[in-house]
């Protein structure tokens, strides 16, 4: 992607008016909404011993994930599993149970896995104190053996860590800090209910410095309620004095049929399609002019971040915690809602804590939906991840991965990539398709093109807008 001179002028009211449709994300496809509940414990247990190293199969090294749902506060916009609490004798029954999950686990996994890859999210993962975090980490290390080098990462709120805290996380091993900022402007916030001083965010980041964390992440949101292109404007100038390794800049999605917390949000308090092209358009061009390379989507890195190295190497990939270094990796999910992958199979535990308990007391894997992938979905998927994470989908690998003729298997979603391309969506070239800087803004509508599952009109209701 090159420069990025004010693109939103480039846009008509025709064109915002047709993508400001519903669609997936595409952390996966097929999408989580496809998950069938036929899919259980049983199929899980036979997805981690297709693992076993007596299979013959080459494994790399896991990713895996673990999810804290519990929090102090409740934010209005929050669309996460999550359980507000100040009762914090939750978290050490919560972790008792983590580590019964661990145990039903390894017994389908052979030996102690190899794992590149840890990220704790939430919720809010520092709800656990310092005890309670290292006895994780320590439960973790008795199931898998943690590569030196690999990534430690940990979600945290900055309203409820401070430079203490952050000496302990560096000491457990964590490398990688996430901090939930979302806006810096005080009316955004009591929109939001969360009030979160920027002094408060600035000394952190001082601080993360000084403990030498190797990457850190600031996540923002833009469509929230009382949001201008003017206020977005200071916050990113904010972040960008900042510098933060990593941005994720994620859009508003207002689902509050599906979203109780979202009831809570003045609707009409939210800012339009065009007014979000304007802040995303900001953002690509105030990033992308500070030295930022724009990964794709809602992810923005620094040149020398691990990252925009994968992405230079043609290594990045698209998992269900976003953007990742490590492509076609195996994901393992830990906790309540945690959802996972392993091999061409993916997995969901129990959404609601009493029948996670429930299952895992039961000597039960708290799996309750997924989903075997036919081969269709693994072309699919292969074309869809081309194009979100790479912007660049050659015909050629498709053909030689799996045996089709890409022309006549995609004919007619090549009949709407040509409609795309008229509009400046995306471009052909060399047996392949190129998602322009246009394109960009709607790629996920480029991506749902190949989306089989979206012929039925019905699904797309269940998701956020595009824009």
């Amino acid at each position: 992607m090159g420069s990025a001179e004010s693109p939103q002028e480039h846009f008509s009211e025709a064109l915002i008016r047709q993508f400001d449709v519903a669609g997936p994300r595409y952390t996966s496809y097929p999408t989580a909404d496809r998950f069938v509940d036929t899919f259980g414990s049983d199929d899980q247990a036979r997805a981690l011993r297709m693992r076993s190293p007596g299979l013959g199969l080459p494994r790399s090294p896991l990713s895996v994930y673990v999810h804290v749902p519990f929090c102090a506060s409740l934010c209005y916009y929050c669309a996460c599993n999550k359980i507000v609490t100040r009762h914090h004798e939750q978290a050490r029954v919560y972790l008792n149970y983590l580590s019964k999950e661990l145990e039903l686990s390894s017994q389908f996994l052979a030996g102690r896995p190899n794992v590149s890859q840890l990220h704790l999210g939430g919720g809010t993962p520092t709800f656990f104190n310092d005890r309670e975090l290292t006895a994780l980490l320590q439960l973790l290390g008795r199931h898998f053996n943690m590569v030196a080098g690999g990534e430690r990462a940990i979600e945290i709120d900055p309203r409820t860590v401070d430079a203490s805290r952050l000496d302990a996380l560096a000491g457990m091993g964590f490398n990688r800090l996430s901090l939930g900022v979302q806006d810096f402007d005080p009316k955004v916030q009591q929109a939001v209910h969360r009030i979160q001083p920027q002094e408060k965010v600035f000394e952190l980041v001082r601080a993360a410095r000084d403990k030498g964390f190797e990457s850190l992440n600031v996540d923002l949101i833009y469509g929230l309620p009382r949001q201008t292109p003017a206020s977005v404007q200071r916050t990113l100038s904010e972040v960008i004095r900042l510098r933060p390794d990593r941005i994720a800049l994620y859009a508003y999605a207002h689902l509050p049929e599906r979203f109780k917390p979202q009831r809570r949000i003045d609707s009409q308090q939210l800012p339009d399609a065009a007014s979000k092209v304007k802040m995303l358009s900001l953002a690509m061009r105030l990033f992308l002019d500070a030295g930022y390379v724009y990964i794709g989507m809602d992810h923005f890195a620094l040149p020398n971040d691990a990252l925009a190295v994968a992405k230079r190497q043609g290594r990045l990939h698209r998992n269900f915690q976003g953007y990742s270094t490590q492509p076609d990796c195996d994901l393992i999910g830990l906790g309540v809602s945690a959802i996972g992958r392993l091999g061409s199979s993916y997995s969901q535990n129990a959404k609601e804590l009493a029948q996670y308990y429930v299952m895992l007391d039961q000597g039960r894997l708290p799996v309750v939906r997924g989903l075997r992938l036919m081969r269709d979905d693994m072309i699919r998927r292969s074309v869809i991840m081309a194009l979100m994470c790479q912007g660049d989908l050659a015909f050629e690998s498709i053909e030689e991965a799996y045996l089709i003729d890409f022309d006549r298997y995609f004919s007619k979603e090549l009949e709407q990539m040509s409609a795309f391309a008229d509009q400046g969506l995306v471009r052909f070239g060399g047996r392949g398709i190129q998602v322009t800087e246009r394109g960009w803004f709607f790629v996920r509508a480029v991506a749902m093109a190949f989306d089989s599952y979206l012929q039925k009109s019905t699904l797309r209701a269940q998701f956020s807008k595009i824009l």
